[in-house]
């Protein structure tokens, strides 16, 4: 039986297409099972919550995690979640949460902060990203 991964995806709700993408792109991987940790777009803590919950509802997310997945598009440099989430990982916990960095499709510049941080670095291709799930999973 495989194993199923529990993942925390981060994303800007400003690129949520990318987001969508990659989902699909899970989703339609025969023989790879996921849970998805990551906080929805309909979450109130996102509309309505202070910095403070947030950061506490992240961390609750990605606790039971066995990695991270960041869409490494520039914009994820200029992003104060994804920074601390990025953070969270390295800090919070008594191991730290391993990082996956998906280079957007087609994408000229990346964020180098997501790759300095990241355990592999990946591109937008559905076979790399599962064996680095699979590879750098805790």
């Amino acid at each position: 039986m495989s194993k199923t991964y529990n993942l925390f995806i981060s994303h800007s709700w400003a690129y949520s297409d990318s987001y969508d993408r990659l989902l699909e792109l899970l989703d339609t991987r025969s023989y790879f099972f996921y849970k998805n940790y990551s906080v929805p777009k309909n979450d109130p803590l996102h509309t309505r919550g202070t910095d403070k919950e947030l950061h506490a509802a992240i961390k609750r997310q990605i606790a039971p995690c066995h990695c991270v997945l960041i869409l490494a598009g520039v914009y994820s440099t200029y992003s104060k979640w994804i920074n601390k989430e990025i953070a969270i990982c390295a800090a919070e916990f008594g191991t730290k949460k391993p990082i996956i960095a998906i280079q957007p499709w087609g994408a000229a510049h990346t964020s180098q902060i997501v790759k300095e941080n990241a355990d592999a670095i990946v591109g937008w291709n559905t076979e790399s990203i599962v064996k680095a799930i699979r590879e750098v999973s805790v």
